[in-house]
This record gives C-alpha cells, structure tokens and sequence, in this order.
C-alpha cells in the first residue's frame, strides 16, 4: 500500500540539473553541486515521496503511468547549459498533450525554468501554454537601496512572499525567506486563477514580476519557479528553500493522494472472508440474539417466553456452525476459536445467564501475531466504549495493520500491547463512535491479565479527515501541503493514526508519574484526566519533532494530526460534561493563542508554522513539570496545582467554587475528604470560548454524519461532503 506520491524526474530532454550526483559530476566537474538535484531528490525521499527519473525516450503512454507528479527541471541546448538527456530539450507535440492530459486527471507537475529563457532553447512556453502560463526571458535585478539583494548581489533577490492570511499559510507554511539566485519571470496574463506566491519588490528590475507560481488545472495542478538554482544542491540549504521545495511538490501531488492505498493487490481468485455466506449467516444470527438480551448480557427469563429461549438456543446453534466453518481461515486464532465455541454451548446449558467468555478471551492474543494483513474473527458478549454500553454480542471482522516501517518504530517506542486494526464488518455496537477493541469490555466472570488493546486507526483516520477538512473550509484556514495530503488520503491517515496511537498508548506508563488515573483507579476532578490524556499526546509530538528531525516520512503528519484532532474534533465532539478530552483540546488551543502562534483575525484562523512545534512542545513540559514535582505535594495539592495551570489559559465557569478557591482557599473544604471536592467541580467546569461555540454549531451536521465512519464506507470526498 502506498502512503505517499510518486515524483518522475525528466532526465531525458536534456536537462540542465541530474537526479544523480556521478552524473552531475561528469557534466560539471569542478563544482557538481551546481549541476545536481541529489538533495532535492532526498529532501523528497525524507517526506517519503517515492522519486524515479525518466532517462530515456518521449514522455507518453507508459512513461507517465503511476507517476502523481512530473518534474520538469531547466531543460537547456547544449549550447548554453552542461546538460545530460538524449533528446533534445523541445518536446513534441504528442508529450505536451500527455502532460496536458496528466494535469487535467489530476496529476501535478512541477516547471523549473531559468533566467534568460530564449537562450536555452527549450519550448517550455508550449508545455505550460495550455495553463495560461509562459516564460518572460529576462533576468531580474534588484536595487542596491532595497536591501532585497542577498549578500550584496544584484541578482540574487530576495522577493516578496505572499502577504496577508495568505502569508506562511498553505504552500508557504514554514517559508520565512527564499532566495532566486538568477531568475527570469512567469507570465501568468492568461492564467486569471494563478497564484503567485512569490514575486520581485517595487524596486527590482522587471518590478512586481511573478517568480513563483501556482495554478490548478483540472482536476491537477502546476507550479513553476523562474529559477532553479533554489533548490540545486549548492543552495537548497539556504535560508527555507529546502520547505519550500517539498510544499510546493506535495502541494502538486495532493489531488492524487485521494487514490493512494487503492493499488494494493487483490488476489481475485481467493474470496474474503466477509463475503462468505457463513459471515453473512453469523453476523444476522448475532444481531437478531442481541435483541433478546439484556444489559448484563443474559436473556431474562420473566421477560421472554419459551419460544424467544428456544430461537436463542437456536441462534447460537448457528452461530457455532458458522465459526466452526470459518475456523480454518483463522489458524493463527485455533485455540482461542476452539474456546468460543465451548463459551457458547456453556452459556446456553447455564440457561442464558449473565455470560461468562474468560475461556476464550484469555487465549485470544492478536498482539501475538502482528503481521500485516492478518485477519481476525472476534465474537464476545461485550459493551464498547464510546458506544453500546450493553454486554451484548459484536461480531468483527477485522484486519491487523503493521508495516515494516511501524514494526520500526515500535522497535525504537516498545509498545507490545498495541495493535492497530481496521474493520473489514462489525455488527450494531461499532455502528457508533467506537473506535477501540479493548479486552475489558469482555463479559468474565473475573478479570484478567490483559496483554493487548486494538485501535481502529481507519476509523479514527475517517473521522479526522471528515472534521479537519470542514474546519478548514469554515475557518477558511490554508492547511500546509502535508495537512492537505494527510485529509485526502485514507491511507496515509491510517498509517499516521497507527504511529499516533503506538506512541500515545506506551507513554500513559512511562515518565515521571505522581498518579497514574488509567491504572489505579481513583476518582478525580475530569481535569486530571484531561492532563493525563494530553500529557500523552504531547510526549507522542515532541516524538514526532524528533523523529521529523531525522527524516521520518510519517513524523510531520503525525504532528499536524494530533494538531489538528486536538483543536478541531475533541473539543466539539460529545457532551460538555467531564468532557476530558475536549478540556485538553481548549487548552492547546489557548496554549498557542496566548503565544501568537495561532491567530484568529478577520475571521480567518492561521499558524506560524515555524513556531508550532517549539510550542507545542513547550506546553509538553509544562506539563510534564507539573507530574515531576507532583510527588512532592498531597493528592489534593496537585489537583489544585492542575487546576491552576489549566485554569491560567482557559477561563473557568463563572459560578466555578473551585476558582474561587484558588485565591481564597476558604472557599474549598480542604479539611474534609477528597469526595467533597470532586463533587464541587461543576459538569462543565472549563466551558468552551465563543470560538468553540460557533465552531460547534457549524461542523454539527459533520460530526454527527462522521459516527461510525471507516475507510471503507466513504472516500475523502464523500466525508469531506
């Protein structure tokens, strides 16, 4: 499956830049960086783009098959440039047509011209004709009193950045300063909807000319730079021209990120298990029993009559034959399967009483057996969380998801209980906002060792995407390329939510922890809780900001995901009572409100990208400040040091007892038992600003229609719709 897009360099129609540094050093030998796109081309790899390079022959039929976005990098006469290709750099009428037709269905492609364009040679004007776009052949200089001359050079100009909302946002995030060495200009007179992201100053010679554009093209999309020295290897490690290069080329590979993870192979000859008669059968005989149970799981007697106990029996008789008939698809399961059935024959001699599955669940270990693809059969009397609070009997298919590159990660975040998971089918209880498989919900009659948790990262993933993209279009917020590619694409998502949740699930043991709600079972004021699940998504980015520093292609979407979910979905999702997870939602979003890294003007929302992670990771210490000095104080010491700090950025309810509290200690019963002051917290003790209101009202409709949502029951767009 892949997760990310495919880049094709155009080294055939003799290009002045090559993909390949030997290449690059016998075409300029005294100096080869100015000649190589090597570091461009890891720049790429690090975001996990897949790059190739077309060497040879026309750039049609097969040549543009599985490519999302073509390079198209300085193709010069040899003449004027040390070139390498062996065709000349004009291309024929057939390849434009196929680029053409390659933008229009949705692929990307990316032109770097040059300064004194007519001098090379080259028809790029007919390439980009049918996007209203051409090269101005000129060199562009800039004014000794601008202070826009980088380093004192005439030539090398500093331009002027789209300003505004428009600033640093979109396919700027993270860009604070490019420079264009030596650069010609885009005509963008006949392309009414191109952007131009970056242009020459008033007093640069041509003036206001457009050095860097954008354009969308049917269902594709089209950037052009008017210098290509930026991101050659001699110069895409000065100032944010390395960002630059890698937004703009998954800015141009976003619409085909909607379709990636669909070339998995199938074996058609081989039939899945969910579209078995035997499943078919399994799961309507479990949604028909649920409906005569109760909420403990048994079937009442006084309330059912001996033909409602006999179709029990026989529904359960069913349901045995079907697993049993489905048992040899699941080798990996035999003796938890062997076990289920025993489970069920038990549950109906004991005369359907409150069910009992400690047998079966106990051999049931799917962490045991993490490989990719695996499938499993799970059927128990359980209740899960999020949604059917009833210990009835779910049926899920489901498909375990761990690549190499997660085993990797694990590997470096030892977590050998997690199992990330997708649904293949699942009867009525996961029809609801439940996204988690956890072995507690089992009916026993005691409880166990547990030695593993599933997530169902298609689930989660599904939702993510169905708000994120909604908040965006109501806040009018331009997410950075990766945020773009992340709400396009299931697969990513998935993948990002699976090493999300890795390093989330591990960090709720590890660190300095004065109390640890999840394992010791205490009742506390909701906002310990929301600490404690934040706490974890915090260490979890700080993880990514490290990761993303060596090169991991999954570390900035997962950073941009637990932003994004923290910000946008926790807050407005469920009740306002104890709402933990929306708490620690508000509190981030005050977090960077406070610093100026995310602004609300205009009644658009922006970031200073360059900021976020520095702090975000400061609130992580904070935080983790807090834990580490709890130790030292009572139980009731550091709820009150908790409450401060969450309370010093998102305003308490105005009749709160406990705010009160924090400056006149009188009003909190400090001397009696730890119940009193839980009982004083209010239901909504933190209430959502009026920013949260509005958003609420607005992505209702989204959050309610995104229930129950996994990646295979609606594409990007339909949940973005």
């Amino acid at each position: 499956m892949r997760d990310f897009a495919t880049v094709l360099f155009d080294q055939a129609h003799s290009s002045a830049w090559s993909t390949d540094r030997d290449r690059a050093a016998r075409m300029n030998p005294a100096n080869p960086a100015d000649a190589s796109l090597a570091l461009a081309v890891d720049a790429l790899a690090e975001r996990g783009l897949a790059v190739r390079e077309h060497r040879t022959g026309e750039l049609v039929g097969a040549a543009l098959e599985g490519v999302d976005v073509l390079v198209v990098a300085h193709p010069a006469d040899a003449a004027s440039e040390r070139v390498a290709g062996d065709l000349p750099p004009v291309y024929s009428p057939a390849e434009i047509a196929a680029i053409t037709e390659h933008v229009r269905t949705g692929g990307g492609l990316v032109v770097l011209a040059e300064c004194d364009h007519r001098a090379h040679g080259n028809n790029l004007d007919d390439v980009l004709s049918p996007f209203g776009l051409s090269i101005t052949s000129t060199l562009v200089h800039e004014s000794a009193t601008s202070g826009r001359r980088h380093l004192g050079n005439a030539t090398w100009v500093l331009p002027e950045l789209a300003v505004g909302h428009n600033g640093g946002q979109g396919v700027l995030a993270g860009v604070g300063e490019v420079c264009f060495y030596r650069s010609g200009a885009v005509d963008v007179s006949a392309a009414p909807s191109a952007h131009v992201i970056a242009s020459s100053s008033a007093s640069a010679h041509p003036a206001q000319a457009p050095l860097a554009v954008t354009v969308e093209h049917g269902a594709g999309r089209v950037v052009v730079l008017a210098d290509s020295d930026l991101v050659g290897d001699d110069s895409i490690a000065d100032l944010d021209h390395r960002r630059l290069w890698t937004n703009l080329v998954t800015w141009a590979a976003v619409p085909r990120s909607a379709h990636l993870g669909e070339d998995a192979p199938q074996d058609a000859a081989a039939e899945r298990t969910v579209d078995t008669a035997e499943w078919a059968s399994l799961k309507a005989a479990v949604e028909e029993l649920r409906l005569l149970q109760g909420k403990d799981g048994s079937i009442d007697r006084e309330t059912h009559d001996e033909t409602d106990l006999a179709r029990a029996g026989e529904l359960v008789a069913s349901i045995r034959a079907d697993v049993a008939a489905l048992a040899p698809r699941f080798p990996h399961d035999a003796e938890y399967l062997a076990a289920l059935d025993t489970d069920l024959a038990r549950w109906v001699e004991e005369g359907f009483v409150v069910p009992d599955f400690l047998d079966s669940l106990v051999l049931f270990h799917p962490e045991q057996h993490r490989v990719d693809g695996t499938e499993h059969l799970v059927l128990f009397p359980m209740y899960t969380q999020n949604g059917n609070l009833d210990r009835v009997f779910e049926a899920v298919l489901l498909d375990v998801v761990w690549p190499q590159w997660l085993a990797d990660v694990e590997a470096q975040q030892p977590n050998p209980a997690f199992l990330p998971v997708t649904f293949t089918d699942f009867t009525p209880g996961y029809d609801t906002n439940s996204a988690v498989l956890f072995p507690e919900t089992v009916a026993v009659r005691e409880v166990p060792t547990f030695t593993w948790g599933a997530i169902f990262c298609d689930r989660e993933a599904a939702r993510f995407r169905a708000v994120t993209s909604a908040a965006a279009q109501t806040l009018g917020l331009q997410l950075p390329p990766e945020g773009e590619q992340l709400v396009a694409s299931q697969s990513l998502a998935q993948s990002t939510f699976a090493m999300w949740d890795l390093v989330h699930d591990r960090t709720h043991s590890h660190g300095d922890l004065p109390f640890d709600p999840f394992m010791i079972k205490q009742r506390m004021p909701f906002w310990m809780y929301a600490l404690e699940e934040l706490r974890c998504d915090l260490n979890t980015f700080r993880v990514a900001v490290q990761m993303d520093e060596q090169g991991h292609p999954y570390a900035r979407p997962v950073q941009l995901a637990i932003l994004f979910d923290r910000l946008f979905r926790f807050p407005i999702t469920g009740d306002r009572v104890r709402n933990y997870d929306g708490l620690g939602g508000q509190l981030l979003f005050a977090w960077l409100h406070k610093r100026g890294v995310l602004r609300w003007t205009d009644n658009t929302l922006s970031f200073d990208w360059a900021a976020v992670p520095e702090a975000v990771v400061a609130l992580s210490d904070a935080v983790e400040e807090l834990y580490r000095s709890g130790i030292d104080r009572s139980r009731v010491g550091h709820w009150r040091a908790a409450y401060e700090l969450v309370a010093g950025y998102v305003a308490p309810h105005p009749g709160s007892t406990w705010a009160k509290g924090m400056s006149d200690p009188s009003a909190l019963p400090l001397d009696g038992p730890p119940k009193g002051l839980t009982d004083l917290v209010q239901p909504d003790e933190f209430p959502l600003n009026v920013f949260y209101e509005a958003l609420r009202k607005k992505l209702a409709p989204v959050i309610e229609a995104s229930r129950g949502v996994t990646g295979t029951s609606a594409t990007g767009a339909r949940i973005a719709a």
